[in-house]
């Protein structure tokens, strides 16, 4: 089977062009609005001399444009690239410089950050504006919406479009500077489902030509709404299941997480799937629906989902009783390794925190490369095999280090550590670059973590490890609390002890204002605990 979201995506837009596929706010842009806007930009480019591979990315906030500019590329056979609009201008520069980005779709906030940059980005040969508080264009920039608007005939794409095109998704930037993840489009659409939609009753398809089929006109696909960045793995391959079900996919037009327009958005739009990040998406959501109990129609609602990173068990059921008729899927995976484990809650059984069911491709190694037997109770790092990605773009050493060969296979071994159950369920340890080391014993930030958040007193939590003469560290708890009382070192360090071993009970504790969580639900550890340690005048 060959697979290409250009080719797929242009079909379903002949089939039905008048069906919904883009929302945002107020605006509705139907599926052959998708593909013509898509397909003036994807012209654009060519005519500015960009070719077969060329990387295009996305410096922007979630937005239709963002789908359009993934779409032209896909459409003439070049390289989407993700960009986290979080990043400084050094990182933009190593970014951009590092994908060979050829073309870059902005948002106009970042104009004056670009301005300062760009003549160390010579290999850009177009930049392309997307109007938004900011909206004069500057001189060196192109007007994106005048490019667009203005519909032309259907491109030829420089070579055919085949599953052996690409996408990048850029990881990392906490722990060094970001990786490309090169995925094939055939091996990101197996990962993704090839076009199934279990809760509909939809099968995997056997061809693309499958999925156009599908496609009744008049109809409407399933609508998602995507609450996290599209710059994400989580919030992009949302969007691109989504869309494989001939869907609308809904972005939110604020830039901060507001429980009170997601949920508003939910009942007005008639949202079928929401996707979050975890707990700190889903605290503040649950807590609104606590706050305004029965405000909102949720009836449309049947799957919420999340990817990446730890989500708990508490808040799951508080947000079934709010939504009884919904499945909450919890998928554990990275940018470099898309499902390596699942868990699936319904009312009256929402799964445990840190709780997968392996993936069909996932296994577990220890370090010299045998399997974790079930029940064992030994540790191991957590592997998936089949549809995988190439490597990490122009790092071949970074490359070896995460894809290795266990069993005469390749596999992706991102660096996350578990036990595997005596059923044969995954318990996430959390990964090894931040596990802590305490009397010889090792101690996964993660497991702590989410104990110290079932604590009533604690909203989000954070542990690291602080230097220590004895014990080579110690641990410390970074909270962030709930309300106005904070609990004390002991209340917690008694907390951790009813439910882990003594060991792993904190011995500091620092009170933030905040986590500081990404939009992607992950933290800094470096920067945290060395926050943790200047509060603490440990050096």
């Amino acid at each position: 089977m060959t697979w290409n979201y250009g080719v797929l995506w242009k079909g379903i837009a002949e089939v039905d062009p008048g069906r919904p596929a883009l929302m945002h706010g107020e605006l509705v842009r139907s599926w052959g609005e998708f593909h013509s806007r898509s397909n003036a930009l994807a012209a654009d480019m060519l005519a500015a001399g960009l070719g077969p591979d060329s990387k295009v990315a996305q410096y922007l906030y979630n937005c239709p444009e963002y789908s359009e500019s993934i779409f032209a590329s896909f459409l003439s056979g070049f390289v989407p690239v993700n960009t986290n609009y979080r990043y400084g201008p050094e990182e933009i520069v190593y970014l951009f410089d590092n994908a060979d980005a050829e073309a870059v779709v902005f948002h106009g906030v970042f104009a004056k950050l670009i301005d300062g940059v760009r003549g160390r980005l010579p290999q850009v040969k177009r930049w392309y504006m997307v109007a938004d508080e900011v909206t004069e264009v500057p001189g060196w920039a192109v007007d994106y919406e005048a490019v667009v608007a203005v519909p032309v005939a259907d491109i030829v794409p420089p070579r055919a479009l085949s599953g052996d095109d690409m996408l990048f998704l850029y990881t990392g930037g906490t722990t060094g500077m970001p990786k490309g993840v090169m995925w094939r489009l055939d091996d990101l659409a197996a990962v993704l489902g090839f076009g199934a939609n279990p809760l509909m009753g939809v099968p995997p398809a056997e061809s693309v030509a499958e999925i156009i089929a599908r496609v009744e006109t008049g109809g409407e696909g399933p609508r998602s709404l995507v609450c996290c960045p599209l710059m994400h793995g989580t919030g992009q391959f949302s969007s691109f299941i989504n869309f494989a079900n001939a869907g609308c996919v809904i972005t939110l037009p604020n830039r901060n997480l507001d429980p009170g327009v997601i949920w508003s958005t939910t009942q007005n739009r008639r949202v079928n799937t929401i996707v979050v990040v975890g707990q700190a998406f889903t605290g503040p959501m649950l807590d609104h629906l606590n706050d305004n109990p029965g405000a909102y129609d949720l009836s449309s609602v049947v799957q919420m989902g999340s990817s990446g990173v730890m989500w708990s068990q508490e808040n799951k059921e508080g947000l079934l009783e709010h939504i009884p008729q919904m499945v909450i899927t919890d998928s554990f995976g990275s940018s470099e390794a898309v499902g390596m484990g699942a868990s699936v809650s319904t009312k009256g059984a929402p799964a445990k925190t840190a709780q997968f069911a392996l993936g069909p491709n996932c296994v577990v190694f220890t370090e010299d490369g045998r399997r974790v037997e079930p029940g064992s109770g030994e540790r191991g790092l957590v592997a998936v095999g089949g549809a995988i990605p190439l490597g990490y773009y122009k790092d071949e050493a970074k490359t070896a280090a995460t894809f290795r060969t266990f069993e005469g296979r390749r596999w992706t071994v991102p660096g996350d550590w578990a036990e595997v159950n005596p059923d044969g369920t995954l318990h996430l340890l959390g990964r090894g670059s931040v596990c802590i080391n305490t009397g010889g014993e090792k101690v996964f930030p993660e497991e702590v973590e989410e104990t110290l958040k079932r604590h009533p007193a604690v909203r989000d939590a954070v542990a690291v490890g602080i230097p220590d003469p004895r014990w080579v560290e110690t641990i410390c708890a970074v909270v962030e609390t709930e309300g106005a009382v904070s609990p004390t070192l002991e209340e917690l360090s008694e907390h951790v002890k009813s439910h882990l071993a003594a060991y792993k009970s904190p011995r500091h504790l620092v009170i933030v204002p905040t986590i500081g969580r990404a939009p992607n639900g992950k933290v800094d550890y470096k920067r945290l605990k060395q926050h943790a340690m200047d509060t603490l005048g440990v050096k």
